[in-house]
């Protein structure tokens, strides 16, 4: 029987296609079971193309943040996952989701390892590099934990910025890297490599 994935995504999509071509090529032996998205975002399209249930779970006003992890987790919790992957996934997760699936959940964050975490992190490590305070940027996965992107690192890769960059160039080539390590982080975790 083959791992089940559920996916978190709120953007493009482009990591969870990403996901879904390497599972589909046989690089990846696992089997989509579910993606969710926070927003009505072309992931949940990408997703759909793919046969892949998509389910659209926006954060109602005046909801919790623990509230909403609650119904999330219930939802991921029946598609029966093995591992929760946080593919461009753009909402902070609370205790309530994360102790539903203890070290099940890895996210993949467009920096190295305690270096700009949170939001628009390509776009500080491509000025902290036009101010001369880093050399590169990078891409990471981690486990999950309470705190934003903190946890053990799964994988992580250097990303250099040239001199000549735009940060549409620097952006493009992070997220060559996001793609490729996304699906090496996910068969290191399944024990497949």
């Amino acid at each position: 029987m083959r791992p089940r994935l559920v996916l978190l995504a709120s953007g493009r999509g482009t990591n969870l296609q990403a996901v879904l071509d390497a599972v589909r090529q046989g690089r990846l032996v696992a089997e989509a079971a579910l993606v969710v998205s926070d927003k009505d975002s072309p992931a949940l399209e990408r997703a759909r193309r793919a046969g892949v249930p998509a389910l659209f779970l926006p954060k109602r006003k005046g909801v919790s943040r623990e509230a909403y992890d609650r119904r999330l987790a219930a939802f991921v919790a029946a598609a029966e996952p093995d591992l929760v992957v946080l593919a461009g996934w753009m909402r902070i997760l609370s205790p309530v989701f994360l102790e539903r699936f203890p070290g099940r959940v890895i996210n993949l964050h467009p920096a190295l390892p305690g270096a700009f975490p949170g939001l628009d992190a390509i776009r500080r490590s491509y000025e902290a590099f036009r101010r001369g305070e880093v050399k590169s940027g990078g891409v990471m996965v981690h486990r999950v934990v309470p705190e934003v992107d903190a946890g053990p690192v799964v994988l992580a890769e250097e990303v250099p910025v040239y001199p000549d960059d735009t940060l549409g160039s620097f952006e493009a080539r992070v997220h060559e890297v996001e793609h490729r390590i996304l699906v090496e982080a996910i068969r290191r975790v399944l024990g497949q490599g």
